[in-house]
């Protein structure tokens, strides 16, 4: 059966659930598909079913077949979750409910949001704080008007806040649907200076962000990245003293990169980045340039002081290029020295700037949210997780040291992409060899080991059953003789999708699940 056969049946990720799957799609699959679902339903409702026949099949098994498709559906009853561990469970803000002039918008509307959200016993909300609106137009002074009357109102109605320190520009990647550019003022610094954000091979600026090459450069006017960044932070912490004395601010999450994830801007769309391409390194800003040529200096060899100039183009894949196809030049003296310089910088932005926000937060919990890279996760090189700074290949855990940066700080770890089914991503792009469930596993379990919080998110919008179930197999896996379980889950976004009668009805049974309480309708 060819693999576009299989897609014609397997349509809809988002009302199929295989995570158990006994045999998965590959560049030769076998003539019949069969899953194994120990613990849930398979439900079909987004394939026309009209002309399928039943054909015998064990006991307790239904088998349908289409054309030359075949697939088993083993039907039992899904996983009770009553009795386990309470995790919390809050709601990501729309990302343009407070305007450019620190106002708060549809206030009304967000009220009759909120107390939906607290009808179904949801724990908090999430909020965005953007630089670019705060400390808009002159250094360190900070506008924070909207954020205090959005507080008031998420306190009046009991429910918590997480609320996460936003350095970074909102617009141009998935999901965002309103822009919100740097500050002013650093816009400004950047026309004069453009070094001072993330580059490109070809030396294209990205104003997403501001370069780590600059945390300890006194180019904005004056002030290093850090001590910018610290100052930012300690404002919020004296303007919202009342809501962490109260208990209503429950965690402060530190945006540390591209989309306030710790990683480099490797895939933006601006620049033409499509998936599943690999991305390209961005370290060609003069600062992250010295930094390496003098790390190539140090280890005795200057002339590595450069970025690879075979590594491809950001839609390029890993085969297509020599320095991360099989047996490529990532294995190579250079490229271990390279690759471990451009991966140690990433954790040395997140030490430093952590560093500052326990000074600032004193004892409050402190989260970083880490990007789930899953495509060319099943290669050796890991490319699309090296160009983004993520030192992960083939005999090599790349997240570890993050952990371990993180574990110093007592930070714990928001990871993304936990509703992601690996055979769901496989099928429309069969040749990016995916594996979101082997990415997810592998970082929870180095967070967990390490003994650190872990918190996660979802990637894309969720509103069925089975994308729940996943992310509840996460949330609290089966059988673990620890009995490890996620400290909270942001569910990502508030929307009037969310709102609509079923949808609703799903992810409030998701949330009595994740709260441990019995459910009636399953």
């Amino acid at each position: 059966m060819a693999i576009t056969n299989a897609s014609s049946l397997l349509k809809c990720a988002t009302t199929m659930a295989f995570p158990s799957a006994a045999v998965l799609l590959s560049r030769h699959p076998p003539s019949a598909l069969q899953f194994t679902l120990p613990s849930h339903h398979l439900i079909l409702n987004s394939t026309n079913f009209t002309s399928l026949t039943p054909v015998s099949a064990a006991s307790n098994d239904s088998v349908r077949t289409s054309d030359h498709h075949q697939v088993v559906e083993t039907v039992s009853d899904e996983r009770d979750f009553a009795g386990t561990p309470h995790v919390p469970v809050y709601v990501m803000l729309p990302l343009g409910m407070i305007n450019l002039e620190c106002e708060l918008v549809d206030v009304d509307d967000l009220r009759d949001q909120l107390r939906t959200l607290k009808s179904i016993n949801v724990d908090g909300v999430m909020v965005d704080t953007w630089w670019g609106i705060v400390e808009a137009n002159e250094p360190q002074r900070y506008n924070w008007k909207g954020y205090k009357q959005l507080f008031s109102i998420v306190r009046e109605l009991d429910l918590k806040l997480q609320v996460v320190m936003s350095f970074h520009e909102c617009g141009g990647n998935v999901g965002d649907d309103v822009h919100i550019p740097l500050p002013k003022w650093i816009r400004d610094i950047g026309q004069e200076n453009p070094d001072i954000y993330f580059t490109d091979r070809d030396g294209r600026r990205n104003s997403e962000g501001l370069t780590w090459g600059i945390d300890k450069e006194r180019v904005l006017r004056g002030r290093t990245a850090v001590e910018v960044y610290f100052e930012y932070m300690r404002s919020f912490r004296v303007e919202f003293d009342e809501f962490f004395q109260d208990g209503s601010i429950t965690e402060i999450e530190i945006g540390l990169g591209a989309c306030g994830e710790l990683r480099y801007p490797s895939y933006p769309a601006k620049h033409g980045w499509e998936y599943p391409g690999i991305g390209e390194f961005q370290c060609y800003d003069k600062y992250l340039r010295k930094c390496l040529e003098k790390a190539a200096e140090a280890r005795g060899h200057s002339f590595w002081g450069r970025p690879p100039d075979n590594a491809g183009s950001y839609n390029s894949q890993p085969q297509d290029t020599r320095f991360f196809c099989d047996g490529g030049e990532y294995d190579s003296a250079y490229g271990r020295f390279f690759l471990k310089w451009y991966s140690q910088y990433l954790i040395d932005h997140g030490d430093r700037v952590l560093s500052m926000a326990n000074l600032a937060f004193e004892d409050t919990p402190i989260a970083v949210k880490l990007s789930g890279i899953h495509w060319w996760y099943k290669t050796a090189s890991h490319a699309a997780e090296l160009t983004a700074g993520f030192y992960n290949r083939a005999n090599r855990d790349g997240y570890a040291p993050i952990v371990s940066m993180l574990k110093k700080h007592e930070t714990a770890l928001n990871f993304t992409c936990v509703e992601l089914r690996t055979l769901d991503q496989q099928e429309g792009f069969p040749e990016a060899m995916v594996d979101p469930e082997g990415l997810v596993w592998q970082v929870l379990n180095a967070a967990w080991d390490a003994d650190i919080p872990v918190a996660s998110e979802n990637a894309l919008p969720c509103y069925d059953r089975q994308g729940y179930n996943k992310i509840l197999e996460h949330a609290k896996p089966r059988n673990d003789p620890d009995g490890r379980h996620l400290s909270a889950f942001t569910y990502l976004r508030l929307n009037q999708a969310l709102l609509e009668e079923h949808n609703l009805r799903e992810f409030q049974l998701f949330v009595k699940r994740m709260h441990g309480e019995a459910v009636e309708d399953l």
